[in-house]
């Protein structure tokens, strides 16, 4: 196993409310337990992303499910394991399913989404890969959002994605902080040996490497 970058803070060395926090992420999950014990180091940064998870990803005005496909949208693009092995509850009690994320890097041939879950997945596309975008993009945009609602997404990916750039390069993983809760963990990753088992399947998603195109659809 690849070595971790940067440590866990103990919980016997946060405050009250840090723990309050941690707490909650071992029950409800997105982000998990681990993921905020590495930002307990700086407080300030712990309380900007818990925060801004909930006031953004969580809450708002954009339906929930659809910010969740985007977050695992840029957890496949970027190849974060630690995030894309997590699923959102709230996400689930919207109607997501498992098979909702097996399309994902190839949405706009899926028969799987909407039309407004399209666009605000190409959304997602063109920001992850930097992709140059026309009139007939942004009209499809607006088609589908409010221009609040697109300033709540494009923060919303922008939180992610910045996110799960830097978490992936840090080598932690599920199940090593207040360990034994599966809450928000993806079928198959429920605890340390089936996270491990499923890691080791061919059929891994983080085995398949996405691709960038070179302009927004």
């Amino acid at each position: 196993m690849a070595r971790q970058r940067i440590s866990y803070v103990p919980l016997e060395q946060m405050d009250e409310k840090m723990r309050a926090e941690m707490e909650r992420c071992a029950r409800f999950g997105t982000p998990r337990p681990e993921s905020s014990a590495v930002r307990a180091h700086h407080p300030t940064s712990f309380w900007f992303f818990a925060n801004s998870w909930n006031d953004i990803m969580r809450n708002g005005i954009v339906d929930h499910a659809i910010k969740e496909l985007c977050r695992v949208y840029v957890s496949r693009s970027v190849v974060c394991e630690f995030c894309g092995n997590q699923r959102s509850i709230k996400g689930a009690e919207a109607g997501l399913k498992e098979t909702h994320y097996d399309d994902l890097i190839n949405f706009e041939k899926s028969v799987k989404y909407d039309e407004r879950q399209k666009a605000a997945l190409a959304y997602a596309e063109a920001i992850v890969w930097r992709l140059d975008t026309d009139d007939a993009y942004w009209e499809r945009m607006h088609k589908h959002f409010s221009e609040p609602e697109l300033v709540e997404l494009g923060c919303a990916i922008g939180l992610t994605l910045g996110q799960q750039s830097w978490l992936r390069m840090l080598n932690i993983d599920h199940h090593q902080v207040m360990a034994g809760t599966n809450a928000s963990m993806a079928p198959g990753t429920e605890n340390a040996e089936a996270l491990a088992k499923t890691k080791a399947s061919p059929d891994y998603w983080a085995n398949r490497k996405a691709a960038p195109k070179k302009s927004a659809a």
